[in-house]
């Protein structure tokens, strides 16, 4: 057998390398590759980084995570000066709260509990929720201070403090916590944690359900497995994160209390804990359906049977997704408010839409960029995938904001209302981005392959062996490869070992072939380059949806604010004045007590007192007494002791009247030893 002169190998252009000549001592020469920080790895950094710095901008001007309970009113009410020491005091909020031991403490002047120390009660009674704690008996008179703690129905934390003094203001040794419950360092982790779980659910059922229903054979496709397992992972990561965090962020503030066991376990008895708990046991559930999809479903090759899978894949990950969806909208905004039985399902529909949409769009991303079989029937499947998730996301997130804003006041006087203004406006863009998307999608044709080239698997599922000096042409030219042994050696003549690296090499060049005359397709480039932009919008959209979650809802702030304003507002303006005849029996008994009342509001107040006779001139009693009651709240009597100024004239200084209502004002007037009257009438003072 004679020697044959070896090839010239090919560069990565297609031409002869540089020297001409094969590979000292027959040693294969290494297979070029790309920089890792070109192409799809600068996508997948540009996205990261985009996402991080808007997530920090949210984060850096939201404060504290804003509930959706409130508190509404109080008893006695904030500055309140009440004459004697309340039995009890109570709290009334917006919407359902859970508390427990110490979830309201109400401390006397020198900072110690002047409560009884027990759980408070529930006081609740149909729409209203009202919460109270028993007081110490005999409490001294002094500036007493309410701090309150309680997790809200859609699982955020809640807490806030105020004073009202017996008898009179004093000073108060207090000092409450400057830092909201929620806030802090770990209430920014929370929140991280929180943004992502929801792109972790993004990629795991947006990533499944685009191979799935769009494309088939991407299930062999090493980067779409490698998508859906790290969304997987993301979202296990994150949730186990929040569960963890739970008692810290409610509570304490401090990260050491994350491993504090009673704290984990009080977490679990609650709704929300028992929520990340579910999405937990149903990502177990959710790691079989990926282990079935790239595994047993991507091997099969009947088409029945394969049609079958495709069928009890598709209603088990639904009914999984379906599941992990409700653990967000049974715990959140949805849980709770006006109609709620209602708005948990609509809730479920809304986030399934968003992952269709939005993780359908990283995935095409990623199979535009890491794969290059991807053909133009999986394009426009998605993108009809899309359309129709985009008609879900509109008709639920109608209902949403009417439900959760109420008002166009709300819409723009609220943080929340903001928000999703700012949401809307970049779905428009990210519709306008997607038109053109569509565009391209309809000129998209599958590029033609060069004769001779076979269809090969995935580079992706390839080995990374490097490559030979291995010629391919386009007319199907066989291959040589100049061994240790014998120059010129034929494929068939190698060992085992090296005739299935060269069937790698070969399906390794003839990929990257393929792939290269696909790059070179415009339609195609152009298509990445709109799916890329549609992308970086919905990073932008994705934080934002996130924030309104923990936002409150601009309709309980609004009726918030209203039934606090009710229940602080003057009920009337400007002083008091009272005419009241009265008839003692005796001689001389009949007259008329006038009464003013200045400012005639809550707080101090200037009395005085004019008694005529019936003949109009002023006169003299032995006795006058002063008594106010507000009857609604159990107020009083609360004596009033005037002093005598001038013949029929009697005045109090500093009279104080804890609230607004409708008081009742009893006068005693007493003309001899036995002639006495008590008469009374109700004034509205605020």
């Amino acid at each position: 057998m004679t020697a044959t002169a070896p090839r010239p190998r090919p560069s990565r252009t297609g031409q002869p390398s540089r020297t001409g000549r094969p590979s000292p001592a027959g040693r294969p020469s290494p297979i070029r590759r790309r920089s890792p920080i070109r192409g799809p790895f600068a996508a997948v950094a540009l996205l990261a980084a985009l996402f991080s710095l808007v997530s920090g901008l949210l984060l850096a001007g939201a404060g504290p995570a804003a509930a959706h309970a409130a508190l509404t009113g109080s008893d006695p009410q904030d500055g309140a000066v009440v004459a004697t020491a309340p039995k009890e005091v109570t709290l009334t909020f917006s919407e359902a709260i859970a508390v427990g031991d110490g979830s309201i403490r109400v401390l006397d002047p020198s900072s110690k509990r002047a409560d009884t120390g027990v759980e408070p009660k529930d006081l609740s009674d149909g729409s209203t929720v009202r919460y109270g704690v028993e007081l110490l008996p005999g409490l001294p008179d002094g500036t007493y201070t309410v701090a309150w703690q309680a997790i809200s129905a859609d699982s955020h934390p809640i807490s806030g403090a105020f004073t009202f003094s017996i008898g009179a203001p004093s000073e108060t040794t207090v000092a409450l916590p400057s830092e909201e419950v929620g806030g802090g360092a770990v209430g920014t982790v929370y929140g991280i944690a929180r943004y992502i779980a929801y792109a972790g659910f993004i990629l795991l059922v947006g990533g499944a359900a685009f191979v799935l229903g769009c494309w088939p054979r991407g299930a062999t496709a090493r980067p779409m497995q490698r998508l859906v397992v790290r969304g997987w992972i993301t979202l296990t990561a994150a949730t186990l994160a929040m569960l963890l965090l739970r008692n810290p962020y409610t509570g304490s503030g401090k990260f050491a209390d994350a491993f504090d066991l009673d704290g984990l376990q009080a977490v679990l008895d609650t709704k929300p804990g028992a929520a990340l708990v579910s999405r937990l046991l149903l990502l177990g559930a959710a790691a079989l359906f990926i282990a079935v999809l790239f595994g047993t479903y991507a091997r099969r090759e009947d088409a029945v049977e394969k049609r079958d899978l495709t069928f009890g894949l598709a209603v088990g990950g639904g009914v999984v997704a379906a599941g992990i969806a409700a653990t967000w909208a049974m715990s959140e905004h949805a849980s709770t408010g006006i109609q709620a039985g209602i708005a948990m399902p609509v809730d479920v529909l809304h986030l399934l839409a968003v992952a269709a949409w939005l993780g359908g769009l990283v995935s095409l991303l990623v199979a535009l960029y890491r794969t290059p079989d991807i053909g133009s029937e999986a394009v426009r499947r998605f993108s009809r995938v899309a359309f129709g998730s985009v008609l879900v996301l509109a008709a639920t997130g109608i209902y949403q904001s009417w439900r959760q804003v109420g008002s166009w006041s709300a819409l723009t006087g609220t943080r929340y209302g903001q928000l999703l203004i700012v949401k809307v406006a970049l779905i428009v863009l990210l519709l306008a981005v997607a038109w053109f998307s569509r565009r391209w999608t309809g000129r998209l044709t599958d590029a033609p392959v060069s004769a001779g080239a076979s269809v090969v698997p995935d580079p992706s599922v390839a080995s990374d062996a490097p490559a030979s000096s291995v010629t391919t042409e386009a007319s199907g030219s066989s291959v040589t490869s100049k061994g240790a042994d014998e120059p010129g050696e034929t494929a068939d003549d190698v060992a085992p070992e090296r005739a299935a690296q060269l069937a790698r090499q070969r399906a390794a060049l003839t990929a990257t072939k393929k792939k290269r005359i696909r790059d070179a397709d415009a339609e195609r480039s152009g298509l990445r380059r709109s799916v890329l932009a549609e992308a970086a919008i919905a990073v932008v959209l994705l934080a934002v949806t996130t924030l309104l979650t923990s936002t409150e809802p601009g309709r309980t702030e609004e009726e918030a604010k209203g039934a606090s304003t009710a229940a602080t507002a003057p009920a009337a303006s400007g002083p008091v004045n009272l005419n009241m005849p009265f008839d003692t029996g005796g001689q001389n008994g009949k007259g008329t007590v006038r009464i003013d009342i200045d400012p005639g509001r809550s707080g101090a107040n200037e009395l005085h007192v004019w008694i005529d006779g019936s003949d109009g001139k002023p006169m003299d009693v032995p006795e006058l007494k002063v008594a106010l009651t507000l009857e609604a709240q159990e107020i009083g009597p609360l004596p009033v002791a005037p002093d005598r100024l001038a013949e029929g004239h009697w005045s109090a200084s500093n009279v104080q009247i804890p609230m607004a209502g409708e008081w009742k004002v009893d006068v005693t007037v007493r003309t001899s030893d036995i002639d006495q009257v008590t008469i009374d009438k109700t004034v509205k003072i605020g």
